[in-house]
């Protein structure tokens, strides 16, 4: 069974590239087979493929700029020709996922319903993590402190790079450690390693 997955491609991986093509196992990694992205008007990139239930696939994104990017997603180390690569990785859920329309109202009309936010934490009690760091990191689909400390240090310093030199002096090296003890509500142990910290840098 074929269940639609939708890939997404956040600004600011995208930076300035104008073109982006997906590739992975699910068409041989083929540039001539490359899904085309389509270009969002918030500067992020958008596909829609068909996959096979039940099945993974690792993928990446190749942009016009020459550049192979990642989406932020939960990655995985692939040895190819002898070097090692993190690629991206999807798991296509055994039963599709179905879309919930609209409710209607009791006169007919498709009643309005709230936009739900994403659950977030207040990703700046993360030494070094500013309003604006934070903000970025949310552009990128990192919501929670769960979220943080399941990213890579080197998506996070990829993230940090596109955004430009104000937010390539960071280093986010500390960061997954110190979401993981606000996950898990360690508050104590998080403010002993803060102390520790300078920005934080360890």
């Amino acid at each position: 069974m074929l269940t639609k997955v939708y890939f997404t491609l956040p600004a600011v991986y995208v930076s300035g590239a104008t073109e982006g093509y997906l590739l992975g196992e699910f068409n041989a990694w083929n540039p001539q087979d490359a899904v085309v992205l389509q270009k969002i008007e918030d500067g992020s990139m958008k596909a829609e493929l068909k996959l096979e239930a039940g099945k993974s696939y690792q993928y990446r994104y190749l942009l016009n700029d020459g550049r192979w990017v990642n989406d932020g997603n939960t990655t995985i180390l692939s040895d190819v020709h002898g070097n090692t690569i993190e690629n991206c990785i999807v798991h296509v859920p055994a039963e599709e996922i179905k879309t919930v329309s609209p409710k209607k109202s009791a006169k007919g009309t498709v009643s309005k319903s709230r936009k739900e936010k994403p659950q977030s934490d207040d990703l700046t009690k993360i030494e070094g993590v500013g309003k604006k760091i934070a903000k970025l990191l949310n552009e990128a689909g990192i919501f929670t402190y769960k979220d943080l400390s399941k990213s890579t240090i080197k998506n996070l310093k990829t993230l940090l790079n596109n955004a430009g030199k104000t937010y390539a002096v960071h280093e986010p090296k500390s960061w997954p450690k110190q979401a993981k003890l606000a996950a898990e509500n360690k508050w104590v142990e998080l403010g002993a390693l803060q102390q520790t910290l300078k920005g934080g840098k360890e």
